[in-house]
């Protein structure tokens, strides 16, 4: 595709270069700028180009185009509209997505942009714009069908028993709710009425619900039926509505030759049919997609538009919606209407023009950060839980689990299925995780009874806690945080197992400490490191990893060349806990011994690349809803047969089908889309979250960890899921952080008892209702152990290897130093460790962003209550560092001090308990904190300030230059979503 500056309106010029909405109204055939005070406000007379601009996790930015037609707009304004959407297209590198939008006929896409309703105004530039209000409020009626609002006739003839409307009157908003509606239905058109009461009325008017059925009882559904003359019983509805076809839709193709849509004839629907340097058509019914090849010219891009337009007049279809994508670029929902579809497509060569488009901006004065290709930042993964809890692990074997030892918690077989149960101080309450760890090897047998069991326990504790399932090789950042040293052995102990070896005639490879074993190190801290038992041969090694061999007597370090110090004092660590009396031999790649090749049986070719896993995407929120025949499809019974059935039956394509009428996706969502009454779920990728309602029956409560494997399998975004990604089952009311992370999140919300139109019409009515404290549930005994044992009881002994007083002297990088230094008991610690540094915390009540006028007091206070917290660790026991620097006395247990804290003792820290990191001299923040200047604070930095947490580079920065750099106070910073958090400061070079 050729560009030139005459191709490029003015107006576009730095459009899409952050995220956020840009919108134009054409105006005498030329694109003018909306300000963003006026979006959202549409006008029934003309024509608007719109632009989504969304930063994704990658870093790169990603457009939307949609154009929107009024229902007075003129023929010229619309086309006018169009070709202005492809030539913007053009200016962003011709990648955008492109929507036409017909006033009435919005995408759910286009309308999220404009929650909760876009509610067009008469007239358009043509008249002036003239729209002075009239003195008096003009009473208007509104029918809210899905996420549409419709302005219609005011009278009694329009209303009927399935739909919901608004009756906007001068001093009161009535919502009129028709029989037939659904509780959804009618809290979403709460936030309509919402709308139009801070629209309309300032915010300052009255609000009341109507019951279809209920009459004169109730004095407000007098008052709104005296509008309509008086109250008469309302007919049934006629359906007018088009027949909605139950088959599948068939989809033709046609080619855009010399401005005409020529049929393409084909056996079946394959990619092969698109050739790059035309346009085509896909009529699939109700959308209509038209495709661009890479090399076609501008000009037959824009031809296309009125191409589309002259096919859906012939063919009596002027509503359709029209969406264009460049080839490359394909939504999933086209490439869905094709028999066979790459798996990978090479979008490279749409590099070279977006580079061209690029350079004719910047020489227009343009900046054109974001139009050039650039590389993905690499975002630490963070566990987004409190890893100070109490944990308790059992293995299933046979019908039974057997509780392990705390010494043998973190220590799994490959051959076997575990359950884990584990309770952690949440934001406000007690939480719990309860999941299935599946091994490699494991036997189906096993894997049931261990599903069946977690799910027991889970409903037994009232669905409290939040479920997880976790394969082998899958796990996630939470659950390596929760076991921070971790260890996978091969083989198994379950009797499943063992029958399966004996069936199979296969030898039996359970790892034994006397046997020859070799170990792959990996992971990123005390906090998060592995050792994986893998085959004890050369090929299993790997340049970017170390490795442990043992064999009898003798004991091997092996460092790959591509290893970095951090990783070389991680093999250490998990030295001292699979071989702690025994010295090691040190073997660097390329220098090994005779003898270390000869356990391996002989050198061989072994990868230099590491081992990666799923990263995790921008999350995606789909809505289920479920029918009665997928009911029955999810009973425990019928659902074990149904996984036997043969993949290519009947039955099966029937079953498939109802879920995929029923699940989809939410645009631009937040913590108000998850409505009690459904199940959602959010597909992040690497990890699913399926969300439970309060008021989802509870036969499917049971059923949601089977909702999720049934998404996975589907894959409806076509993005390669792995069936053995996590899967975690989250109950309403009981999120945990690492769930409400994709929102902003407001607990009070989800805490709110009743049905969502309940909820919502307390908040518009009165301001909400306060949340009352439930009392504390007894907690339930599983395996003849208290669910949630004291924080004394556990220990987080990572091994029964481990002997705390082993001594050996080894050396340790700072910067592991800096990280395992709050890993360890001072008193218990290991002499191969060296003592801890000192590091800073910020609790919560003392955030760098809270309130100064009282720091020294909050400061104390916070400090106070953060020491009870603190207990003495067991001997190997490991806690997630929290950046604190400790004196040697060690705080009082947190069970004491919440003893203290009920009985209403004031706790006060010691003075030399937590000491401040700032030096004499220095200059310190309101909150006590030393600021130094940006350059220094930069992980570029060429003099880097040394000595601070480098975690919270932003927090040294004083608030002036933190205001400039990140365009905000630290208060809205920290109350962004973490990863945007990161996000913002990988961008200045603070993370």
């Amino acid at each position: 595709m050729s560009v030139s500056s005459r191709d490029l309106d003015p107006a576009f010029q730095g459009a899409g270069q952050k995220a956020g909405i840009e919108i134009w109204r054409i105006e005498n055939f030329h694109p003018v700028r909306v300000p963003n005070s006026s979006h959202g406000k549409f006008f029934t007379g003309d024509s608007y180009v719109i632009l989504k601009t969304t930063a994704l996790k990658s870093g790169a930015l990603r457009h939307d185009l949609h154009y929107w037609l009024g229902k007075d707009t003129s023929q010229d304004e619309a086309g006018t509209a169009a070709i202005k959407t492809v030539e913007l297209d053009a200016a962003l590198g011709g990648r955008a997505v492109q929507y036409r939008e017909l006033q009435g006929h919005e995408t759910e896409k286009f309308l999220s942009y404009f929650k909760p309703c876009i509610i067009p105004q008469e007239g358009g530039v043509a008249s002036g714009f003239k729209h002075a209000e009239a003195e008096k409020h003009q009473t208007r009626l509104f029918v809210c069908k899905g996420k549409h609002v419709v302005h219609v006739p005011f009278a009694r003839s329009t209303l009927n028993h399935d739909d919901i409307f608004i009756l906007d009157t001068e001093s009161k908003i009535f919502q009129f709710n028709g029989s037939n509606s659904c509780i959804q239905e009618r809290a979403k058109a709460l936030e309509v009425v919402q709308y139009v009461k801070d629209t309309y009325h300032d915010g300052k008017c009255e609000i009341a619900s109507i019951e279809d059925g209920k009459l004169m009882a109730d004095s407000e559904a007098g008052e709104f039926w005296g509008f309509f003359g008086g109250f008469a019983p309302l007919p049934r509805k006629a359906n007018t509505d088009e027949p909605k076809s139950n088959g599948v839709i068939s989809s033709t193709l046609f080619c855009v030759e010399k401005g005409e849509a020529v049929p393409v004839e084909a056996d079946s629907m394959t990619k092969d049919l698109l050739d790059t340097n035309k346009c085509y058509i896909l009529d699939c019914g109700v959308e209509v997609f038209v495709w661009t090849g890479r090399n076609t010219p501008l000009e037959e891009r824009k031809a296309a538009s009125s191409t589309v337009d002259e096919l859906l007049r012939s063919l009596d279809r002027p509503n359709c919606h029209i969406i264009r994508v460049i080839e490359g670029f394909e939504t999933v929902m086209f490439r869905s209407k094709f028999d066979s579809w790459p798996q990978s497509t090479n979008a490279a060569a749409s590099q070279d023009g977006r580079g061209k488009v690029a350079a004719l901006l910047k020489r227009q004065g343009v900046n054109v950060k974001g139009l050039v290709k650039t590389e993905s930042p690499k975002e630490e993964p963070q566990p987004y839980i409190d890893c100070t809890g109490d944990l308790q692990v059992w293995r299933v074997n046979g019908q039974e689990k057997i509780l392990l030892e705390a010494s043998d918690q973190s220590k799994f077989y490959s051959g076997d299925c575990y359950i884990f149960q584990y309770s952690y101080p949440g934001e406000e309450k007690e939480e719990y995780l309860i999941g299935t760890w599946f091994g490699k090897q494991s036997v189906e047998e096993d894997r049931v009874v261990a599903a069946s069991q977690a799910s027991k326990m889970v409903e037994a504790m009232k669905f409290l806690p939040t479920q997880a399932r976790i394969y082998e090789g899958n796990e996630p950042i939470q659950f390596f945080a929760i076991f921070q040293s971790f260890i996978v052995l091969k083989g198994g102990l379950s009797e499943g197992y063992k029958n399966y070896i004996a069936e199979k005639e296969l030898s039996d490879d359970t790892y034994s400490a006397e046997g020859l074993a070799l170990f792959r190190v990996q992971g990123s801290g005390p906090e998060n490191m592995q050792a994986i038992q893998v085959e004890p041969v050369a090929s299993s090694l790997n340049s970017s990893y170390c490795y442990i061999l043992h064999s009898g007597s003798s004991v091997f370090t092996w460092l790959g060349n591509l290893t970095t110090p951090e990783d070389q004092e991680l093999v250490e660590r998990q030295l001292d806990i699979i071989k702690p009396e025994m010295q090691s031999k040190f073997q660097k790649e390329g220098s090994e011994t005779e003898q270390f090749w000869e356990l391996l049986g002989g050198k061989t070719e072994y990868l230099n690349q590491k081992i990666e896993r799923e990263a995790e995407s921008d999350p995606h929120l789909f809505s289920c809803t479920l029918s009665k025949e997928l009911t029955c499809l999810f009973h425990h019974s019928l659902y074990k047969l149904w996984l036997n059935m043969t993949l290519g039956s009947g039955d099966l394509k029937v079953c498939v089908s109802v879920l995929i009428a029923f699940v989809t996706e939410v645009y631009n969502f937040n913590q108000d889309d998850l409505m009690t009454e459904d199940i959602f779920i959010v597909d992040c990728h690497s990890d699913i979250y399926v969300w439970v309602g309060q008021q989802v029956e509870s036969k499917n409560k049971m059923n949601a960890l089977s909702l999720g494997e049934k998404f996975l399998e589907r894959d409806f975004l076509l993005e390669k899921l792995s069936m053995q990604a996590p899967i975690y089952v989250v109950m309403e009311g009981s999120e945990p952080s690492f769930f409400t992370r994709f929102f902003t999140w407001d607990s009070k919300k989800s805490a709110m008892h009743g049905n969502s139109f309940q909820r919502k019409l307390a908040i518009l009515k009165h301001g909400g209702t306060p949340v009352l404290d439930r009392p504390r549930r007894r907690i339930p005994v599983f395996g003849g152990r208290s669910a949630a044992p004291e924080k004394a009881q556990r220990s987080r002994s990572v091994s029964s290897f481990s002997t705390p007083d082993r001594v050996r002297v080894r050396g340790r990088s700072p910067a592991f130093n800096a990280i395992a230094s709050t890993f360890e008991s001072p008193n218990l610690r290991n002499l191969s460790t060296p003592p801890p540094m000192v590091r800073k915390l910020y609790p919560k009540s003392v955030t760098p962003d809270s309130d100064s006028s009282n720091s020294q007091a909050s400061r104390s206070a916070a400090i106070a209550a953060l020491t009870s917290k603190f207990q003495q660790p067991s001997a190997g026991q490991f806690i997630i560092p929290r950046s604190l620097r400790v004196s040697p006395e060690l705080p009082k247990p947190r069970s004491e001090a919440i003893s203290k804290e009920n009985s209403g003792e004031q706790l006060k820290p010691k003075p030399d308990t937590i000491h401040e990191d700032v030096t004499e001299g220095e200059v310190e923040d309101e909150e006590g904190l030393p600021i130094h200047p940006y350059d220094r604070l930069t992980t570029s930095s060429t003099d880097p300030v040394e000595d601070i947490d480098v975690t919270k580079r932003e927090t040294y920065l004083s608030a002036e230059e933190f205001k400039d750099k990140f365009e905000m106070t630290k208060n809205a910073f920290y109350k962004l979503p973490k990863w945007k958090q990161n996000k913002m400061k990988m961008a200045l070079q603070l993370f």
